[in-house]
């Protein structure tokens, strides 16, 4: 029973009579939390059934992290504690995690609702995740966060709530309340703005199976090395593999902007880089004419936002930028071994 003391009936379920989430993230957005407040919002607040837990490895800032959501009406019980592999909502908190992991993996036109954080308008989002087709949202969720004073993981609950169709407001909002209440008092206000901005701002659209992209069905990953096949003492066996990383997932919503007018090619902010962010080129320097290393750019693959150059630049050629406001395509340069 709910506290308006009517019976609560999920709008749909599975062959197994659950209603499903997945929420696919990177450590520091939150998603473990959203789950655990889903959850409490459905049984506690909402007299249902369920179970959420999450996966990760270690727990580190920018690493991928899946989170799990399973609700059933009240008078079922929960035997099973599988992850959610074809759910009804599919929630990907950073858009740069589908460039390595298969987040999109069991989305299941017709049934599953696919939501990402993005700028992106739905149809670009489709092509982005090559969908095969069906329910595609999308929300600005850094953008809210950082405008609320909130976190993404709250804005992408309310889209999530939107998506699922039956929870109560009064219920997810006890279930905030008894999770940061306490803890932090003074971003209770700025908690509940996230999660009704993205509630009221996800678009949705409706995409049908047109062959345009193939079907994505959900396979266990397995890994590539386990204790019979791993390298003697840990050997890294693939040189240069940093090049592959992508470090734009531990950003927060802000990028040092580098204006090309205001540089000395001094080489402080290399220095201070701690991931050689920075793509230098042998040339001529455009306002000297004398030949030496040029500085074109940051590559932001690497950059996790610590803006630590934009404090070591004494020209104010690094400054802090929202990375909303940007289009991270014109203004990110490549270094020579990825081009």
């Amino acid at each position: 029973m709910t506290q308006s003391g009517k019976a609560v009936k999920l709008p749909v379920k599975n062959d197994l009579g659950f209603f499903e989430i997945r929420m696919e993230s990177i450590g520091g957005l939150g998603a473990n939390v959203a789950g655990k407040i889903l959850i409490e919002a459905a049984i506690i607040g909402m007299g249902m059934n369920g179970a959420g837990f999450a996966s990760y490895g270690s727990e580190k800032k920018g690493t991928p992290i899946k989170s799990f959501v399973r609700i059933c009406e009240g008078a079922q019980q929960v035997r099973i504690n599988s992850p959610v592999e074809e759910p009804h909502v599919l929630a990907i908190f950073h858009e740069a995690l589908a460039k390595s992991v298969p987040v999109t993996a069991g989305a299941v036109p017709g049934k599953t609702v696919v939501i990402l954080n993005t700028r992106r308008t739905p149809s670009e989002a489709r092509d982005f995740l090559k969908l095969e087709g069906g329910k595609v949202g999308v929300v600005d969720a850094m953008e809210v966060a950082m405008a609320t004073g909130s976190r993404v993981n709250m804005v992408m609950m309310g889209a999530i709530m939107k998506a699922a169709g039956f929870y109560e407001w009064k219920a997810a909002e006890d279930a905030v309340q008894a999770q940061f209440g306490k803890k932090y008092p003074t971003l209770m206000k700025a908690n509940m703005d996230a999660l009704k901005r993205g509630f009221d701002e996800v678009k949705f659209e409706e995409f049908k199976k047109d062959g345009k992209f193939p079907p994505q069905p959900f396979r266990r990953e397995e890994p590539k090395l386990g204790y019979e096949t791993a390298p003697i003492g840990g050997t890294i066996y693939s040189v240069g593999n940093m090049r592959f990383k992508d470090l734009s997932t531990s950003r927060t919503g802000t990028i040092p902007l580098f204006i090309l007018d205001k540089c000395v090619r001094c080489g402080e902010c290399d220095i201070t880089c701690p991931d050689y962010c920075f793509v230098w080129e042998k040339g001529k320097d455009p306002k000297t004419g004398k030949d030496g290393m040029v500085l074109l750019g940051i590559d932001y693959q690497y950059c996790k936002g610590c803006l630590r150059c934009t404090h070591i630049c004494k020209f104010g050629a690094l400054i802090p930028a929202k990375e909303a406001e940007q289009d991270m395509d014109k203004i990110t340069v490549k270094h020579k071994f990825l081009k």
